[in-house]
């Protein structure tokens, strides 16, 4: 199952607040929004067409209030970094631009959504000056990513660590230390992850380490598709995807680079476009949260 299909609970006053409003019947009662707006990107490549989602009503908000006053036309991709993501949309740095205070947008962390190709996420500054990681209030970036193999996803790295470690330091297991021995001096570096993952159940059970990651499967299946940058889950909100265009961020991400700023700029210009909800879903997949009576 695509993540463009997953549904969050509690999104409805989130969504009331933020201006991205749902009709109402004659006796008040909430229904089901009739359209929505999709932003296209165009870039000198070709455009690339984004979903923003429900479950992310600030995010969609600020980001549709700057695509649809012409805020990010004529700014650039200022940082590409190819196999893991392209990034722009600094309204400061465009020529011309007067913005120079503009608010963060709090986080919406935790809404159900990763960091799959294609996903649409927020910049932002680093935890030791952000610990609210609040989102820019204007930058983006859009995840290329790598492909990544399901059972890298599936386990705690920092914690699998530490049970392996505390396993091999126990006078008990000198058998199964020698074996890792054996394997590394051989160079047969992949036997010994097939054998430290075989250990993980065995840590977990004697060190109550929690190692195993509670991932849904539909996630693990669009990442082995896709491909991703899954370790910045959970740390920037996620909120929104391309829907069409996809290789598009390969080309960008292909441009020749300075350090990370492209060579030459590339520039950005968006549109957004109106369309019924029922349109949406049959094209793209997206099915919208329910609306709660």
């Amino acid at each position: 199952m695509n993540r463009l299909g997953k549904l969050a609970i509690g999104f409805l006053v989130l969504f009331l607040v933020t201006g991205a409003h749902l009709s109402a019947d004659a006796d008040g009662k909430p229904k089901p929004k009739k359209k929505d707006d999709l932003v296209i990107i165009h870039t000198p490549f070709g455009d690339m067409t984004v979903l923003l989602y429900e479950e992310t009503p600030l995010h969609k908000a600020n980001f549709l209030r700057l695509a649809k006053s012409g805020a990010y036309d004529s700014t650039i991709w200022h940082r590409v970094i190819e196999d893991f993501m392209i990034q722009g949309g600094d309204v400061t740095k465009k020529q011309g631009s007067t913005a120079t205070d503009l608010d963060n947008v709090p986080a919406e962390l935790d809404r159900g959504f990763y960091h799959t190709k294609g996903a649409l996420a927020a910049a932002r500054t680093g935890d030791n000056v952000n610990p609210e990681r609040k989102s820019s209030s204007c930058q983006f970036y859009i995840v290329q990513g790598r492909e990544v193999k399901r059972r890298d996803l599936e386990v705690d790295p920092a914690n699998m660590q530490r049970g392996i470690s505390q396993l091999l330091s126990s006078a008990e297991y000198d058998t199964i230390r020698q074996k890792f021995q054996n394997l590394y001096q051989q160079g047969k570096n992949e036997a010994a992850n097939d054998l430290a993952f075989s250990l993980i159940d065995l840590c977990e059970e004697k060190f109550d380490i929690k190692i195993w990651k509670d991932i849904p499967e539909d996630v693990l299946e669009d990442y082995e598709k896709l491909g991703g940058a899954p370790h910045l889950d959970g740390a920037y909100t996620v909120y929104g995807r391309v829907v069409e265009g996809l290789d598009i961020i390969d080309k960008v991400a292909a441009v020749k680079v300075n350090g990370s700023k492209p060579a030459e700029d590339v520039y950005i210009t968006m549109e957004v476009v109106n369309l019924k909800t029922k349109e949406i879903t049959k094209r793209y997949g997206y099915v919208y949260p329910p609306v709660e009576k």
